[in-house]
């Protein structure tokens, strides 16, 4: 029964769930696009970059990808509230403080696979760069145009996980109906209420979403080793 009423929500165009729909994909849109402007040119400067504390700089980074989301959502919640530094703001319990902890949350991903992307391009492509004198900036967005296959996957997995994130989201977000309440926050709640109908017909379209992600994320790898061959 409940199978049946989930399905009918999703069939029926039902605008409260388009509605968590609409909000999820915005703020996850929102916070891929901004990780990515950060983090792919600065996970190419450090591929292509030898400079002391690189390899410090590398760990982090590969330590940041297993970052607990709640962790993130306690130090966005902390910088937001009125007693933090962002206080004044007034940004808690907005969209915009899940973006920034989407952003957060996804980030060092983006940033770290950009880095090994970029460096196992900066290996083979380094001596002809070098040969012709392409300067440092100019180097890096060499590497970024040959490797763009490689970093649009990189982009599409920090999506899918941006997508299924509810705990950072939760705690910045406040889950107010209308307002903040997105598809895994909204799902964890109905589930709790005994709601199953719309928590049901939210999985099935976070589910739906997320293999499209993967499905694009496979097409576009193919894609690119049939291109370079």
């Amino acid at each position: 029964m409940d199978g049946a009423n989930a399905l009918t929500l999703v069939l029926s165009g039902d605008p409260t769930l388009f509605r968590i729909v609409g909000l999820s994909l915005s703020i996850t849109l929102s916070a891929t696009l901004a990780a990515a402007a950060i983090g792919i040119p600065l996970g190419a400067i450090v591929g292509t970059s030898r400079f002391r504390g690189r390899g410090a700089v590398i760990v982090v980074l590969n330590a940041l990808m297993g970052l607990p989301p709640v962790v993130v959502g306690l130090a966005v919640f902390l910088a937001l509230s009125r007693s933090g530094p962002l206080g004044e703001l007034g940004l808690l319990f907005t969209p915009t403080a899940m973006v920034v902890a989407q952003t957060l949350l996804i980030l060092p991903i983006i940033a770290a696979l950009t880095r090994q992307a970029i460096e196992d391009l900066w290996a083979e492509y380094a001596h002809e760069l070098m040969a012709m004198q392409v300067g440092a900036i100019n180097r890096v967005m060499t590497l970024v145009y040959e490797g763009r296959f490689a970093l649009a996957t990189i982009v599409l997995a920090g999506f899918g996980r941006a997508a299924a994130e509810v705990g950072a989201v939760m705690i910045v977000g406040g889950n107010i109906d209308g307002f903040t309440r997105v598809m895994t926050t909204t799902i964890a709640l109905e589930t709790s209420k005994g709601n199953l109908a719309l928590a049901i017909g939210l999985g099935v379209v976070l589910i739906v979403l997320v293999t499209a992600i993967n499905a694009a994320t496979w097409a576009l790898r193919a894609w690119a080793e049939r291109h370079a061959g």
